[in-house]
């Protein structure tokens, strides 16, 4: 059972520097953490916004949230 565990362990070294974490993550510059981070955020409010127009009765706040809706597509737009 020892010897097993042993093979077992040395598999698991012998591909980790093939599948370990440091090869396979991209690196990105703080610039680059920075605009994902606020994609992520503008892209959840967008999907915010959207729930709630598709439930939305009054006209005045239809028309409110339709235009935050478009200013969220102008700023992902200009990100990218």
């Amino acid at each position: 059972m020892a010897r097993g565990w042993e093979s077992k362990s040395v598999e698991e070294q012998q591909s980790e520097p093939l599948f370990g974490s440091d090869v396979l993550k991209p690196q990105f510059t703080p610039a680059e953490l920075i605009a994902n981070k606020k994609r992520e955020g503008l892209v959840l409010s967008r999907t915010q916004v959207l729930q709630s127009l598709q439930i939305a009765k009054n006209p005045r706040h239809r028309e409110m949230l339709e235009a935050a809706l478009a200013a969220l597509d102008e700023q992902l737009s200009k990100l990218g």
